[in-house]
C-alpha cells in the first residue's frame, strides 16, 4: 500500500486496533483483533505489529505511532507518565521510540496526577488530543468505560481528572457477587428501562445509600420476584448515578461538557446527563477521536510525511 503515510495503533490490554492512513488523514484500511497485551507471547510485540501491518498492506518504512497499555510496565516498553497539567499538543514530543526492524515506531506517553487524588491514564490522553482537534478544548470531558475518566480541559491543557471503576464494578458484581442470580440476564439494557431510571435517581440523589441499594437488588428478587432484567438495569443505573455524583463532587458542576463514547454505552450516559440536569455541548465518537489523536501525533513526529 504505497499511499500509506502512517500506521496508527491503539493497543490495549485485550484489544488491538490499527489504521493505515494517507498523508491527508484518509483511512486506507482498518484492522481489529483480540491481540491485546495478554495475548502476546514471549514479549514479541514487534512480531505481532508486523504481522498485522503486513496483512493491511502497510509497507516497510511506514512509521507507526502507538498508544494505550502497550506503553505500560507490562507492555512493549514503558512510556513516561506526564504530570498534569499537560498541554496535549506536546504529547508527541515525549513519545518513546522502540526498536522495530524496518520502520520507526513510537509509543505515546500517559498522564499522571500526583498529590491528594493520585490517578493515571494511558490511551485516553490520545483520545483527548483528538477531542481538542475536534474543537472542544475547554470544559469537562466524560469518557465512559471499564474505568471511566472525567477530565477537565482548559485551553487544550489537561488540568485534572478522576477515574471511576464503574464498568469493572458492574462486571464484578454481576458475575462474582451474591447479586449474580438476581441480575443474571441476556437482555440488552436500554436507556428507557424503568429499572435504569430508578437506579440513576438513587445513585445521583442519595449516593451514600448505594451499597444498601445494591443488597436490596437481591432482596427484591428473592421477596418480590422482581425479574433479573429489571434488577440488572437498576444495578447499571445505580453505579452510573454514583459515578456522576462522584464526578460532580470531585470536579464541580461543569458549564461545558462533552461525552466521548461509542456503542450502546453512549445512550446510557446521555440518559444519565439528562437525569443529572446537565446539557451536553458535544457528543464525540471515541474511535474517531483516538484515530485523530494518533494522526495528530504522527504528523508532529514525521512532518516530512504530512503533506499529501
Amino acid at each position: 500500500m504505497s499511499a500509506a503515510a502512517f500506521a496508527l495503533v491503539d493497543w490495549g490490554t485485550t484489544s488491538f486496533r490499527a489504521w493505515a492512513c494517507a498523508a491527508d488523514g484518509t483511512v486506507l484500511t482498518e484492522r481489529r483483533a483480540p491481540d491485546g497485551l495478554t495475548a502476546v507471547t514471549d514479549g514479541d510485540f514487534a512480531g505481532v505489529l508486523e504481522r498485522h501491518l503486513a496483512a493491511m498492506g502497510v509497507g516497510a518504512g511506514v512509521p507507526a505511532v502507538l498508544c494505550g497499555m502497550v506503553g505500560s510496565r507490562t507492555g512493549w516498553t514503558e512510556a513516561a507518565y506526564l504530570p498534569v497539567p499537560t498541554v496535549l499538543e506536546g504529547l508527541a514530543n515525549r513519545a518513546t521510540a522502540v526498536s522495530c526492524a524496518g520502520r520507526p515506531v513510537h509509543v505515546l506517553p500517559g498522564l499522571a496526577q500526583h498529590g491528594e487524588a493520585p490517578d493515571v491514564m494511558r490511551g485516553e490522553e490520545t483520545q483527548l488530543l483528538g477531542v481538542v482537534a475536534e474543537g472542544f478544548d475547554d470544559g469537562l470531558v466524560c469518557m465512559p468505560g471499564t474505568h471511566s475518566k472525567w477530565v477537565r480541559l482548559e485551553g487544550g491543557t489537561v488540568s485534572g481528572f478522576a477515574t471511576f471503576m464503574t464498568g469493572e464494578l458492574f462486571q464484578l458484581l454481576r458475575s462474582h457477587s451474591i447479586l449474580k442470580q438476581a441480575v443474571e440476564t441476556d437482555a440488552r439494557l436500554q436507556p428507557d428501562d424503568p429499572g435504569f431510571a430508578e437506579g440513576l435517581a438513587l445513585g445521583l440523589g442519595r449516593p451514600s445509600e448505594v451499597t444498601n441499594a445494591l443488597f436490596a437488588l437481591r432482596a427484591g428478587w428473592l421477596l418480590e420476584g422482581i425479574p433479573p432484567a429489571r434488577q440488572s438495569a437498576r444495578l447499571s443505573g445505580l453505579l452510573i448515578g454514583l459515578e456522576f455524583a462522584g464526578a460532580m463532587a470531585r470536579l464541580g458542576r461543569p458549564t461545558r461538557v462533552a461525552l466521548l463514547a461509542s456503542g450502546p454505552i453512549a445512550s446510557l450516559y446521555e440518559a444519565a446527563f439528562e437525569a443529572a440536569g446537565l446539557r451536553l455541548d458535544r457528543r464525540l465518537d471515541a474511535d474517531l477521536c483516538v484515530r485523530h489523536g494518533l494522526l495528530s501525533a504522527a504528523r508532529s513526529l514525521h512532518p516530512d510525511r504530512s503533506s499529501p
